[in-house]
């Protein structure tokens, strides 16, 4: 069972901006277009406040986990067992043979960790660093990343919902006193809702491609090359980590379904060693 390290807070400006927009994003759709369209005190209002409430509280516990999670470090006593018949040959670099090795950390790298000159340190399957988290996305705390970014498109789309909602619902009343500063609530939220939606909806379906391909960013860059090179050479590549669209997902997000959308995850082992296409036998499951 993976046991998440916990990173000590340190101030950030693109976080602090992320939970400002956040609580505005919440505090306009909650008090202004829910009660506008439906009333908070009738039953559909009330409804619609305590599922977005609940989506809010999903976004900001998965995001602070996501910062507060070290992403993954490597042990200070690894060492790449080279005599291991199962060792996976992942660990070899391709070029010369050599072992895996961080000059700047002075250790050996296992199979997809990568040096964040950022972090100043290397991160196991690291992924990418992040400025609006404030940190490395890697092998500890990518699910929870995944999980924010889509609990997020999913509260900014039913925000941008209820802010269409009820602005088409209010267009037939007449305006009351407040109309001017409700105005101003409107266009600031929809000049947030519209571009965090369509972002966020990109970066979404970037990660669905990875995690359906089991792959991380770097991966992604690594196998264009690499897929160049072999095709350049007359040669077939394939990603090494790729065990199928469903295995893939119960690799990355955790063999129970149910829990593909919450933050747990105790099944990701120790970030040391990841099974390959090469170890699978022909007509075999990867879970087995």
């Amino acid at each position: 069972m993976a046991e998440r390290t916990k990173r000590r807070w340190k101030f950030s400006l693109p976080v602090s901006i992320v939970f400002l927009t956040i609580a505005y994003i919440y505090l306009s759709t909650v008090f202004v277009f829910i009660d506008k369209w439906f009333g908070l005190s009738s039953s559909p209002g009330i409804m619609n406040a305590i599922v977005f409430s609940a989506l809010a509280i999903m976004c900001v516990f998965n995001y602070a986990t996501a910062i507060l999670t070290d992403p993954g470090r490597v042990p200070s006593a690894y060492m790449p067992d080279i005599e291991d018949a199962e060792s996976p040959i992942h660990e070899i670099k391709r070029k010369d043979g050599d072992l895996r090795y961080c000059q700047k950390c002075s250790h050996y790298k296992p199979p997809r960790t990568h040096h964040c000159r950022v972090c100043k340190r290397c991160v196991l399957r690291m992924d990418h660093h992040c400025i609006w988290i404030n940190n490395c996305v890697g092998h500890e705390n990518y699910k929870v990343f995944f999980v924010f970014v889509m609990y997020a498109v999913i509260t900014i789309v039913y925000s941008l919902v209820l802010l269409v909602g009820s602005l088409t619902n209010d267009g037939s009343k007449e305006e009351d006193q407040n109309g001017g500063s409700y105005r101003t609530y409107y266009v600031i939220s929809g000049m947030l809702l519209v571009p965090l939606s369509i972002t966020l909806a990109v970066l979404l379906g970037w990660h669905i491609y990875l995690v359906l391909h089991n792959k991380t960013t770097i991966e992604y860059h690594e196998g264009v090359r690499a897929l160049w090179l072999a095709e350049k050479g007359g040669n077939i590549y394939k990603h090494p980590y790729d065990l199928g669209p469903y295995e893939n997902l119960t690799t990355v997000l955790g063999p129970n379904i149910l829990c593909w959308v919450w933050p747990a995850a105790n099944h990701i082992g120790s970030g040391l060693r990841f099974q390959t296409a090469h170890d699978i036998a022909p007509g075999t499951s990867a879970s087995k």
